[in-house]
Parts: C-alpha cells; structure tokens; sequence
C-alpha cells in the first residue's frame, strides 16, 4: 500500500477515536449534571412532581361513571342482540317445560269454537298511551318533521330534554298549541298498539280479534291528542267529527251491524263526552240526534274506567308525585327534587303536565257524598285480602278482604290529602285546621336566588304555602279549593271544560253545556235501552286512595310539598306504606271509581240512566306471571297490563260475536263493591 494511502487512513483513525472519546465525555457530563440537578433539586420541589405525576395517573368519580354506564350499555345491547337473535319459538318452549302447555290465546280458542268477527270494532285509548308526532316546531327540533315525541322510543326525550318538554307543553292561557308548534295525534291502529317497543296497549287485544277474521276495515283506533279538554279536541283537529263520521261509515259498510265500542281509562271518559256530544245540536254538538247512539252502538266495554276520578291525579296536580316518584324521591332526593345537571326534573314535569286540560278530567267527582268526609268513606274497614298472596293458583281461598279487626287503627279515606299522620287519623274534633282561602299571597325571590323552574307555586310565596300545610286536612270537595289556591291558571281552564259536582235537576238547561259532558253524575246516558255498558277492571292490586304530606325542606325553592313516605302501617297487612293509603284496585283506579256507576248509578232505571240500559260490573281477580317469560302475564289486573288477561279479551271477543252480558254470565265480582255502593247516599 502506498505510503500516502496509509498516513490519511491513520488519520481518519485518529478522527474517529477523538469522536468517539468526546461524546463519552459529553455523557459522562450530562451524567454528572443530571445527578448534580437531582441533588439540588428541593424536596419541596420533587413533592410537588410527584404529585404531578399522580394527578396524570388518578381515577376520577367522572371515569367511574363513564365506565359504569359503559358496561351497562354494552350488557343491554349485548342481551337485546341474545334476545332477538333467538327464534322466536324459545320463550314459549321454556315456558312451557317449567310449568306445561299453555293455554290457546283467546282468537284461537273462540275460533275453535266457531265464532266470527260480526259487529265493527272501536277502541278509544286513554291518557298517555297514544302517539303524538311532530308537524311544525322550533328550531331546537329540527329533523323531527312527522318524528314521534311521545310513544316509541323515547329518544329525544333523552338527547334534548329541554327541547323535547316545550314541544309537548301546551299554552297555559289557552289549552291549545304554543305558537310555532303543532304536535298531532299518530292516526291508525298503530297510533296506539304498543306505547313503546316490546309494552303493549292494544296489541295483544288486536291480535286476537284478529284471529277470528277482523282486520283494519272492521277495526278503528279513535286516536286524539289526549293532551287537549275533550271539547278542545273537536275545536283544533276535529276529531269528535271524525269518531262520529267513521263509526257511521264502518256500521254502513258492515251490513248495519252496530259498533262494540272499547275504550280504556281516560277514554272511558273522552267516549262519555262524545255520546252527548254526537247527540246535542250543532255548533256546541254534532247534531246526530236523540238516537244516534241507538242506531250505530250495541255495547260500550269500558276498561279501567275512572268514572268518578282517581286520588292520583290530585298529587300529580299537587306535586307532580305518586306513590312510586315519592318513594324514587325518597331514596334518591337529590335527583327528582333539586338541581341536578341544571334540569330540575319534577318542575319541569309539573310546569308541562299542568298545561295538559285533559289531566283535570280525572279529579274526583262527587265530593264527600261519593269519596267520604272526615270520619267516614264507603271503604272504611277494607283490609288487603290474604287470597292476594296465592299466585297464578285458581283456587281462591274464601277469606273476606273486609274483616275489621277492634285494635286495628282506623283509616279515614275520605282525608285524600292530610300534612301528618296526626292529622291522617286523629278524631276531626281534635284537628286544628286554618282556612287557607283567605292566606295573602306574597311573590317571593325564588327566581332569582335559586336556580329552578318557574312554577305557579313562586306566586304564592312562603306565607301562601304554610297556609295550606296549616289547614291540615282536604277531602274530595275542599282538594277543589286546594287545587284552585295552588294553579288558578290550571283550574280557570279546567272549570271551562269539566265539572265535579253532583246535578240536583238533570233536567235544568245549565247540563247542556259540555263541561257536564264527562261527569256520569251530572249528565243523562242516552235514550237507548238496547245498548249494554259494561265496566270491565282489575282487582287485587293495592291502589293510591289517600296521602300523607310534608312541607319540602326546600320550599321557597322548589316544589313546596311531597308526600311523605316516611310513615308505615303498623304490621304486613296496613294499608298504609310509603305514606299512602291504598285500597282494591287496578294499581291506578279505585274500585269505588271503576264500579259505582254501574253497580248502582246505572243500575236498572235511575235519573242517571233513564231508558234503563243494562249495565254489568266484570272484574278480573290479579294474578302476576309465574315466571320472568311470561311477560307481563295472562291474568294480570293491572291498570295497562288488563289489555292482556285473556278472560277479559274473551270477553269482548265474545260481545263482538254478538254476545249479549247476559251470555257472558252477568256480573262477575270478586270486591265489595256493591256492599261499598250500598254505603253511599245518593239520589237516584
């Protein structure tokens, strides 16, 4: 190798090796500093970064939450996918091993039997369970054009809350549409077949009538927005014209077989309304003459039927409460009752349900003579029955729900609402009562210094509200006064388009006007003796009579009043639990409420019933499912969950067959409600 190549070669070695020897050098140096920082460094100093440090690495309430709602939508979905993936067979066929062949559904039963669809069909929905679609909103709405706000999923409900209770609100002054939006009744059998996916309403009814050769042409949802006063639904949409144009079309169209009408809770009132109305002359009325109703109904098959009003509807007037939001309440009272996530639950519920008209249909009629007074109600003495316990087990035992025991405290139902339990069962002569109708109202600051809903309950201030906590005690008649103290806004409408008396002369003309309409004590049925009315309900299920109430601590800021639920009955068999006094029912309605106009009101010729229109009382004893595939179950006497207990759809198949009540057997009673009735001092 030349002598050249070899010099520069041993330079670039050189170069190299001084490279290598200055970057250890340099690292030896970064070294040494980075130790010298750390022995520098304060220990006040390396606290503060290991904090640092934690703070990056620390699980947060927020990320619980997070992981919480994850995992229980993940096991949702993943138990809806299981759910539909499996055939549809699989329910049945577990059933069916654990406790044996079930029974044929009705349809298929009576169609075994031979019988046919005869007589066209009407049902009449009640409150709620009927769909309502947006035609015209606000800009907050926009892409829900013919989308369902109430009925179906629900969903936006959940993904703009604000949004969704002003479109369902109406206006406070005028019971109508706020301006800018139009909500309308969802229209054909599906406007109220099931509520939301997989809770039925009408469905399961449907089907079976199906089953022996009804469809939509003899079939008719008389779907309304239930939202509106009865009156109120003729003068917006028409829809008292359209009941009456269809049934006339459907009876003409089937051979001049007249209609078995269906309707179900609040419907039960909306179709008394409608009979006067269809009859009375135009403009107030339809015009369809004394004997419309003769000529187009053979049976009216009442469900649920609040005829003479429930206590419920009081406390949801009163504090957008009953017995079950009370006990959510109780356990969770942040939530419901202040100011979680700036929504304020409850106001905003009441602020909404206080402009629907049609809630005021079922405050309880008849006053003390119907509901009871102070020492006394057609109840008294009820006790829950022991054959309640026996489940899915057609062997009843014989065991009275009636039998009183000496020791046992009294319980007075007619004290609907009652501040304290002292006041609940004290003698009345021992009960301090301040009239509250004369308490000044006074605007307090609420609005301002806390961070809620406006509601009527801010124009009474605090003096107004401990008013009417000092009077004590309201029965059915001064719960009239209460309501008219706390919402005057509510109640103006409200006595424009219903009533809550008792009529002394049904002959007077005053009874023409439809505020009468809905009230079965203040108006005549048709002149139509051929037609049967029917009351058709569940028994067996504790329901809301009465209420024990305290002031909110939070009054001058929230919801003043709620129930409560920290008062229990004495032993297993009280009627007394959460702070509500319950009695036979459908878990909705009274007995008193769902029976009494037809075990006695209407019974034979009355000045209620004058052409003597055969009525029956047909109740269905409660039975929950055995197991969890049951569903809801076959025999329940649930308020809703009736639409599905096949006695009760074998009935109605068989009347729409053209059997009259007496092929069904007449009456068929499992509460007192004839010896309740008997109770009650009413001039017929």
């Amino acid at each position: 190798m030349p002598l050249t190549q070899r010099k520069k070669g041993a330079e670039a070695d050189k170069a190299a090796s001084d490279k290598a020897a200055s970057s250890e050098e340099k690292i030896v140096q970064d070294g040494s500093e980075d130790e010298d920082r750390k022995k520098k460094e304060s220990p006040a100093g390396k606290k503060k970064k290991k904090e640092r440090g934690g703070e990056k690495g620390k699980w947060s309430c927020l990320d619980s939450c997070c992981w919480f709602v994850g995992c229980v939508c993940t096991v949702w979905w993943l138990l809806l996918f299981l759910y539909n993936a499996m055939p549809s067979s699989f329910p049945q066929y577990v059933t069916e091993a654990i406790t044996g062949p079930l029974p044929d559904p009705p349809g298929v039963k009576l169609k075994k039997e031979g019988l046919t669809a005869k007589h066209p069909v009407v049902f009449v929905p009640g409150i709620v369970t009927g769909g309502l679609e947006l035609w015209e909103g606000h800009e907050c709405a926009e892409g829900l054009f013919r989308k369902r706000l109430w009925g179906g999923t629900f969903g936006e409900a959940y993904k703009r809350p604000l949004c969704w209770v002003e479109h369902m609100s109406l206006d406070n002054e005028t019971g109508l549409d706020p301006p800018g939006i139009r909500l309308r009744p969802v229209t054909g059998l599906v406007a109220a077949d099931y509520f939301m996916p997989g809770y039925f309403v009408w469905a399961v009814l449907i089907a079976n009538l199906a089953r022996i050769g009804y469809e939509e042409k003899t079939m008719y949802m008389a779907a309304y927005d239930w939202r509106l006063s009865f009156q109120n639904t003729e003068v917006r949409d028409q829809t008292l014209s359209r009941i009456k144009s269809h049934i006339e079309m459907m009876v003409a169209t089937n051979g001049g077989k007249k209609a078995v009408v269906i309707p179900h809770s609040m419907g039960v009132l909306y179709f008394l309304h409608f009979m006067k109305w269809v009859e009375a002359p135009a403009p107030m009325g339809g015009g369809g003459g004394p004997d419309w109703c003769s000529k187009h109904i053979k049976a009216i098959m009442n469900i649920g039927g609040p005829f003479l009003g429930v206590p419920k509807a009081v406390s949801g007037l009163f504090s957008a409460e009953a017995k079950d939001i009370a006990v959510a309440r109780a356990i969770a009272p942040g939530f419901l009752g202040n100011d979680i996530f700036r929504v304020q639950t409850l106001q905003r519920v009441m602020k909404m349900s206080r402009t629907w008209d049609s809630t005021m249909s079922m405050i309880p009629k008849g006053g003390e003579t119907i509901w009871g007074g102070l020492d006394w109600s057609p109840e008294e003495g009820y006790l829950p029955s022991k054959r309640r316990q026996i489940m899915n087990d057609s062997q009843v035992s014989s065991e009275s729900g009636t039998n009183s025991s000496s020791s046992r405290a009294r319980v007075n139902y007619g004290r609907i609402i009652s501040f304290g339990k002292d006041a609940a069962e004290s003698p009345s002569p021992e009960i301090e009562m301040i009239d509250f109708r004369d308490a000044v109202k006074g605007r307090n600051l609420a609005n301002t210094t806390c961070r809620d809903v406006w509601t009527e309950y801010h124009d009474m201030g605090i003096e107004g509200i401990r008013a009417v906590a000092e009077h004590r005690v309201y029965t059915a008649e001064t719960v009239l006064d209460l309501l008219q103290f706390v919402a005057p806004k509510m109640m103006a409408r409200g006595s424009a388009h219903f009533s809550y008396g008792i009529a002394d002369d049904l002959d007077d003309p005053k009874y023409e006007h439809y505020k009468y309409w809905s009230n079965p004590l203040e108006t005549k049925l048709p002149s139509a003796s051929d037609i049967e009315i029917f009351s058709m309900y569940g028994v067996g299920i504790p329901t809301e009579r009465s209420y024990i109430y305290k002031m909110s601590p939070s009054a001058e800021c929230f919801i003043p009043f709620q129930i409560d639920t920290s008062f229990e009955g004495e032993d297993e068999d009280s009627c007394l639990k959460d702070g509500v006094y319950t009695v036979e029912g459908d878990e909705t309605v009274p007995v008193l409420s769902a029976g009494f106009m037809c075990a006695k009101g209407w019974r034979g010729k009355t000045r209620f019933n004058p052409s003597g229109i055969r009525t029956y009382v047909r109740e269905y004893d409660h039975a929950p499912p055995a197991n969890l595939l049951e569903g809801r179950g076959t025999q329940s006497g649930s308020h809703v969950d009736v639409m599905g207990n096949f006695a009760l759809i074998e009935d109605i198949i068989r009347v729409a067959a053209g059997a009259t009540g007496e092929d069904l057997g007449g009456d068929q009673v499992y509460s007192d409600i004839f010896k309740w009735s008997e109770k009650i001092n009413l001039a017929l």
